[in-house]
């Protein structure tokens, strides 16, 4: 599952139509770079591959005047349907580097909220199996054949992932809560980040 991927989609969505440029611009300026391991290059190369899948399509632009970026793109029917796949796969599946996750929190509010929860609670149900696994392997790693001091790496990933946890189980409870505006709710979806425009 690919971040940059997903991202592209929802940023593509939120605006309705896009530049390549916009798109670039609009990532580049939540730091996706860094939490999402979205490389400039490649949100060109994603544009470029979703259109010849028909996920995208380009459409001219007439607002863009005499620049080189006349071409936009928006989202196909296809298009929706992916990106509301790999939104709730990336809300729900194990991901070891973090970036599909980090992606999907960014678009979640997308989704109705009882279809969020249920997602992220299979995610938290990932995140305590892998806590549960790293914690044994930091307890026993010199009965599994290792050198003493791999302990070490065992009790960072194990810090990490018991922070993972304690992080979604306080996300889930703010959602269940209330918190945040979340599709379907309030007078109509353009309060909702991430909504089409209407």
């Amino acid at each position: 599952m690919s971040a940059t991927r997903l991202l592209v989609l929802g940023v593509v969505r939120m605006y309705g139509k896009a530049h390549g440029y916009q798109v670039r611009r609009e990532l580049l300026s939540w730091a996706a770079d860094k939490w999402g391991n979205v490389q400039p290059g490649s949100i060109y190369h994603a544009l470029k591959k979703m259109t010849t899948e028909g996920l995208l399509e380009q459409v001219e632009d007439a607002e863009a005047g005499g620049g080189p970026d006349r071409i936009a793109y928006r989202l196909t029917e296809d298009g929706e349907t992916e990106f509301l796949v790999q939104l709730g796969r990336a809300l729900s599946s194990d991901d070891a580097t973090g970036y599909s996750l980090s992606a999907a929190v960014t678009f979640m509010p997308t989704l109705p909220r009882a279809q969020v929860l249920a997602l992220l609670k299979q995610q938290l149900a990932n995140m305590e199996a892998h806590a549960q696994s790293t914690h044994y392997a930091r307890e026993h790693a010199v009965d599994l054949g290792k050198p003493p001091h791999v302990s070490e790496l065992y009790r960072l990933w194990s810090v990490h992932a018991e922070a993972n946890v304690s992080w979604m189980r306080d996300l889930i409870g703010r959602l269940e809560a209330g918190e945040y505006v979340m599709a379907g709710e309030g007078a109509d979806d353009e309060a909702v980040f991430g909504a089409p425009p209407k």
